[in-house]
């Protein structure tokens, strides 16, 4: 009947029209709150989280057993970085046999961050403001490589009970994380104890977790304990720690992982352990395929970066088609240190159970050569261990087609300047030489190594990570047209190049074109100045100034950016 009345309304008066309209405005907004939940909020029930609310977690937040948490695509969830309950941080923890559906969209992702960041302000926090919030914990029944069935996660009370995982299902299914960013968490809660950005504790085979980012996190980005879980395409960037650890016998699959690390704090790219004891008879054994772990750059002096991969305590696993580059030390060690029960990673390489296929290592500071010279080798030999040469491990690497080479990515940046770009270039060796998929329906077979192709409008962390919202991307409207207009519109040779280049523009509109020179954290190294006036379509430029390494040549014109990279020796 108020339907009714409200068509005469609308047909009598345009004044009480409009003040209807206001009204209806302002009853639909009334709808979007902001929600704090505590721990008295979620219990075994069914609840439902929107995406016109903003959703604030107030100390530990617990789904319990046979509860499921459904979230909208393009919900926020916040949280306190000073519970009003006794606990030392915020922080979402799904237990064992709740479930979690968390499947936002690439239009619309699921963001968990720290309540003082405001999404409609990109520039208030920075890739340094970690440590805000706690983070987000699954908890599953799988099999674990430990001494009892079950444990407590890490970062959480070893008096809370519901934060045990652990049993004998490792196809459990504790729901779906799509398109999920998880931002500036990992609260200290003592020394040395802090909250991942994700952690998989037990998860299962059914469990879905798929386009994943965590962001300037303080502890680890992504830690898996056991079970079987699979994740793709997931970006780890700015972590104060390692950037993805496995451990207590992890047995799942990944492809398509992203590590950028800070040039201010990063330890390895992967610290991956097998079992505790290391003699477990059930221990980490993945397979990982198309990595491209970033360090924090040759350079850096702050961030420990002492391996890109640090494989230990036994574990095993196959890492193919991959590429690691920047780190400031090392990029591999094989822990060659046997414990009690006579059995360390090392002794599994050469059981078979470490495979290492056609990756490309390149850019560890001072460190060039494929062996385990303490003064030139990328490889880092342990203290005590039996080889200390690491000849098996170096057999291994040269007779499964690794190789020391430029994997000639676009361009690496650590600062919101739009030139953080990680896909190969098409001349780029990250083209060739592949190792064969495996026969699983969980990879998909693709024709690069590396997490990302070297094709147009592939940048799959474009659009919905904090990579993308805070500028680190491209932004031209096409993310690959930068470097596609690079290709066909200017030269730059010899490339790699030592003293005098030559820079060529090929587009005859452009009148005036200024030069500038960046390094690949995205420091302005130079500027040429403003070339190619009257018509001249080529200059010569010495590059003598310039260390050995690689570089990025910036041509902005009054319309369009071109960019080329290039190596000095």
């Amino acid at each position: 009947m108020k339907i009714f009345s409200y068509s005469r309304l609308f047909s009598t008066s345009s004044v009480v029209c409009l003040l209807f309209v206001s009204l209806f405005v302002i009853s639909k907004e009334s709808f979007a709150q902001t929600i704090t939940i505590n721990d008295e909020s979620l219990g075994t029930g069914t609840y439902n989280w929107t995406n016109n609310n903003t959703y604030v977690l107030d100390g530990f937040v617990y789904l319990e057993s046979g509860g499921v948490l459904n979230i909208q695509a393009g919900t926020v969830i916040k949280a306190k970085a000073s519970p009003s309950s006794s606990d030392n941080a915020s922080a979402l923890i799904i237990t064992v046999g709740a479930r979690i559906e968390a499947e936002g969209t690439a239009e619309q992702p699921i963001i968990f961050t720290s309540e003082i960041d405001d999404l409609n302000e990109s520039a208030d926090l920075t890739a340094t403001d970690r440590g805000l919030w706690g983070g987000l914990i699954l908890l599953g029944d799988g099999i674990l490589g430990n001494t009892t069935v079950s444990s407590n996660i890490e970062g959480i009370p070893t008096t809370e009970t519901r934060a045990q995982f652990g049993g004998t299902n490792n196809e459990n299914n504790v729901g779906t994380l799509k398109y999920v960013s998880i931002r500036h968490g990992g609260t200290e809660l003592s020394p040395g104890n802090e909250i991942n950005g994700l952690t998989l504790g037990g998860v299962g085979s059914g469990t879905v977790v798929e386009h994943i980012e965590v962001f300037s996190n303080l502890d680890d980005g992504i830690e898996i304990f056991g079970g079987a879980v699979n994740i793709k395409n997931a970006a780890v960037a700015f972590c104060g720690d390692d950037g993805f650890d496995w451990d207590l016998g992890w047995v799942g699959n990944g492809q398509f992982w992203f590590v950028l690390q800070g040039s201010d704090a990063a330890d390895n790219g992967g610290e991956w352990d097998g079992a505790k004891p290391d003699g477990n008879s059930i221990y980490s054994n993945p397979t990982v395929y198309n990595l491209t772990f970033i360090g924090s750059g040759t350079e850096s002096v702050s961030a420990n970066n002492t391996n890109a991969i640090l494989m230990r305590d036994a574990t095993a696993g196959t890492v193919a088609n991959s590429i690691f580059t920047e780190y400031a030390n090392k990029a591999l060690e094989i822990e060659d240190l046997p414990s009690a029960s006579g059995i360390d990673s090392y002794t599994r390489l050469q059981n078979g159970e470490i495979s290492l296929l056609n990756n490309l290592w390149y850019g560890f500071n001072t460190f060039t050569t494929l062996d385990a010279n303490p003064n030139t080798g990328i490889i880092r030999f342990t203290t005590g261990g039996d080889d200390n040469s690491c000849t098996y491990l170096i057999n291994h690497l040269t007779t499964n087609n690794n190789q020391i080479s430029n994997p000639m990515l676009n361009s690496i940046s650590r600062l919101p300047n739009g030139l953080l770009d990680p896909r190969p270039q098409v001349d780029s060796p990250a083209l060739l030489d592949l190792a064969a998929s495996p026969v699983d329906a969980f990879f998909t077979a693709v024709d690069y190594k590396g997490a990302f192709d070297s094709v147009e409008n592939n940048l799959w962390i474009d659009g919905w990570s904090a990579l993308s919202e805070y500028g680190y991307l491209p932004t031209t409207t096409s993310v690959n047209e930068l470097y596609a207009r690079s290709n066909s519109e200017i030269n730059l040779y010899p490339n790699p190049t030592s003293g005098v280049v030559f820079i060529e523009l090929t587009n005859a509109t452009v009148e005036t074109c200024k030069l500038e020179v960046y390094d690949l954290s995205g420091k302005l190294i130079t500027e040429i100045g403003n070339k190619f006036q009257n018509g001249n379509r080529k200059v010569s430029w010495n590059t003598d100034a310039l260390v050995p390494g690689v570089y990025l040549l910036k041509a902005s014109t009054p319309s369009v950016v071109y960019s080329k990279p290039f190596i000095v020796q």
